[in-house]
């Protein structure tokens, strides 16, 4: 049985925790972007600080039994549209479920259309999206390439446009229904 998985409020006393989890992120992240620790072994921030500080986003910490186990950052929550700005679950949870019913919660709390971007070199995210918008999006989704703004040398992003999310019960309760 999956420990009940709750997507929290990243709230200021968060800082340390959310730092380290996005340490682990970024370090996952180097796999298909090519990016590397600086002189004190640390990724970039990128834009985490602008996450902290935006009224237009929101954070949350993806919590398993209690304990932290990844975060979603939204972006778009008071100018439309509605997008998934990063998502994180780290290793030891991931193909569990946790990832499917914190992205259930993320939809239930913001309820409209929303963007996902991906980059289709991270098979493992590129499959958890496309599965998850089939089980949101019965009606169907659109799929488009963007490239990366600022970000010539590296390839365009696969972004999914979910119109009519549809949040099914299980998606947003404890029994998973697809593998993350």
């Amino acid at each position: 049985m999956l420990n009940p998985v709750t997507l929290r409020s990243i709230l200021p006393d968060d800082k340390s925790l959310v730092d380290r989890l996005w340490q682990l992120y970024r370090h996952d992240l180097s796999e298909f972007r090519g990016s590397l620790p600086d002189d004190v072994g640390l990724f970039t921030l990128g834009r985490l600080p602008t996450y902290r500080t935006d009224p237009n986003s929101s954070g949350y910490l993806i919590c398993q039994g209690g304990r932290p186990v990844g975060f979603a950052f939204v972006s778009g929550v008071e100018i439309r549209p509605l997008r998934v700005a990063e998502f994180f679950v780290v290793r030891a949870v991931r193909r569990s479920g946790v990832g499917r019913l914190a992205a259930g919660q993320l939809f239930s709390r913001h309820p409209g259309s929303w963007e996902i971007a991906f980059q289709e070199e991270n098979p493992g995210a590129a499959r958890f999206w496309r599965r998850l918008a089939v089980e949101v999006c019965p009606k169907g989704h659109r799929e488009e390439r963007r490239a990366v703004p600022g970000k010539p040398h590296i390839p365009a992003d696969t972004w999914l446009l979910l119109d009519d999310v549809e949040v099914p019960d299980h998606a947003a309760s404890q029994a998973p229904s697809i593998r993350d």
